[in-house]
């Protein structure tokens, strides 16, 4: 895959979730990988707010507003004591940070506008950078948290994007 393609789809992933979260400020992410041609994130929305099909367009337009308000995306090297303080209520993250923890590997936030999440990085410099007709979310399903039916399940939230809206 391209490697600005990846970033417009990484980046993405953290618009959907900021969209998410002002749809049900109290849901707890979970993660938002790229896939082939798009992104998704997986969600555990609080009860009586999962979103339906019709949500679907909500959610796009807040991320069209998101990409034409041109915001940073700022990386800071936390300690894995910090991210567990700023992640306390979300179980899904703090089962991440534990992974990170055990690997020895450097803990990254990201932050974007008033959304900041854990993350490994490789973003655009900033939303302008995203065409905001080349991406459209299509559809929900159910995930298991980390594909486990003994955990949780979340609601994954797929979106489709391209460089460009001719190309979606």
């Amino acid at each position: 895959m391209e490697e600005d393609l990846y970033h417009i789809r990484h980046s993405l992933a953290h618009l959907l979730a900021t969209a998410a979260l002002e749809h049900d400020p109290h849901a707890r992410l979970s993660v938002g990988p790229v896939t082939d041609n798009g992104f998704y994130y997986d969600i555990d929305f609080s009860e009586g707010k999962t979103p339906n099909p019709d949500d679907l367009k909500t959610f796009e337009k807040k991320m069209r507003t998101l990409v034409n308000k041109k915001l940073s995306f700022v990386r800071k090297e936390v300690s894995v004591a910090e991210a567990r303080e700023h992640f306390a209520g979300n179980p899904y993250k703090l089962a991440i940070l534990d992974d990170l923890e055990a690997a020895g590997a450097t803990v990254s936030l990201y932050t974007t506008g008033d959304f900041t999440d854990l993350c490994e990085g490789r973003h655009v410099e900033n939303t302008g950078d995203i065409d905001a007709k080349s991406f459209t979310l299509t559809h929900l399903a159910g995930a298991y948290f980390r594909g486990d039916e003994s955990k949780p399940m979340l609601t994954r939230v797929y979106g489709l994007a391209f460089a460009t809206g001719e190309e979606l």
